[in-house]
């Protein structure tokens, strides 16, 4: 690649990259109001469980909702760290064939439930005093699916590898954008509805083999003439994904990155790759620079690439996550990771046509449905 045109595309892809991100609208947090609660099912499918699970039903104890916790085939004690909490327990000891381990999850914990207003929350999300009200507010300004992706709280030094998966992620998804993608997209650890829009939309019935089912719940929704929106959880929610460990890590992504791509529209999928395809090429460029005899001029182009590069993956970081400062200032090494993991996902997606997950494997029907 010439400097020119290496330069032409980190322009290109900064623009691009600003445009995809441009409305990371947050959940509010409003005044707690328990009288509000009252309406409210919050349905939590948990597989294993028992680490992330305490945290998220701590950060519930104060809410008047109603709390199903569903103990899909558990072996860790989820089942009763949730009892003991005084959640109801629906225990899910079998997936029948042509439904995913959480979609099935999720479809027993909504019959289960018995109030109007229907929140899926995943066992390793937490909410903080008000976000229900916040969730509250805009399910009811917007109507149909509302959808949030938590903050990604990090703890360990292997999960700043997350970094680029969060902020392709947001970006595929087309939500953000300065003109939003025509094709609905969701986030899975937080939706939120009225009970006659699930079930209107066909529920997760209706997704019961995509592994992906959050996005195709909102194409669901959308067929059935309903609004989806996207928010991020900011102050209101958070997450800490993947804590037990880089293999978790590893499998997750694996699970999810090749199919997303899959699932997005053509110009935010595009946009994406622009904008990875930029990153590479200024990590080898200033490398390249640096250890060879260029010139001054080339260098300092490289370098300045590098930087500018940096700084608008620190803005974007620090809106989605607590990612550390080699997240953006080394980027190279969690784009590494991602490349690594993009690869893997395509080989297990598109080739095996199987992934993993939860000690479970996955069966995928075939590249469309993925």
């Amino acid at each position: 690649m010439t400097l020119l045109a290496g330069i032409l595309l980190v322009v290109i892809a900064l623009l691009l990259g600003e445009r995809q991100l441009a409305e990371l609208r947050r959940v509010p947090v409003r005044t707690p109001d328990p009288r509000r609660h009252g309406n409210v099912s919050i349905v939590i499918p948990a597989r294993n469980e028992a680490a992330s699970l305490p945290t998220l039903l701590a950060s519930l104890r104060s809410m008047a909702a109603e709390i199903v916790v569903v103990d899909d085939s558990s072996t860790d004690g989820t089942g009763d760290i949730a009892r003991s909490s005084g959640a109801r327990v629906v225990v899910v000891t079998a997936v029948p064939p042509g439904w995913t381990g959480k979609a099935w999850a999720c479809h027993q914990g909504a019959q289960a439930a018995s109030r109007p207003i229907l929140l899926f929350l995943d066992a390793d999300t937490e909410l903080a005093p008000g976000a229900l009200d916040g969730l509250l507010d805009l399910q009811r300004e917007v109507g149909g699916l509302v959808s949030a992706q938590p903050f990604h709280r990090t703890e360990k030094a292997y999960e700043q590898l997350s970094s680029y998966f969060n902020v392709t992620s947001l970006m595929a998804s087309g939500a953000y954008a300065t003109r939003p993608s025509r094709q609905p997209m969701a986030f899975g650890p937080c939706l939120i509805t009225a009970r006659t829009d699930y079930e209107r939309a066909g529920g997760h019935a209706t997704v019961r083999h995509q592994i992906l089912d959050d996005a195709q719940l909102a194409a669901a929704y959308a067929r059935a003439g309903l609004p989806v929106r996207c928010f991020v959880g900011g102050a209101a929610l958070r997450m800490r994904m993947y804590p037990s460990g880089p293999r978790q890590l590893a499998e997750g992504w694996t699970k999810n990155i090749a199919s997303g791509a899959g699932q997005a529209d053509t110009w935010s999928a595009s946009v994406v790759g622009v904008w990875v395809a930029a990153h590479f090429a200024v990590a080898v460029g200033a490398v390249s620079a640096i250890l060879s005899n260029w010139s001054a001029g080339p260098r300092l182009l490289w370098c300045g690439a590098w930087i500018a590069v940096a700084i608008q993956l620190r803005l974007k970081l620090r809106r989605i996550g607590s990612f550390r400062w080699w997240t953006w200032a080394l980027f190279p090494i969690p784009l590494a990771a991602f490349g690594v993991l993009f690869l893997r996902s395509i080989f297990r997606t598109y080739v095996r046509h199987s992934v993993r997950w939860r000690d479970r494997s996955i069966e995928l029907k075939g590249t469309r449905e993925c």
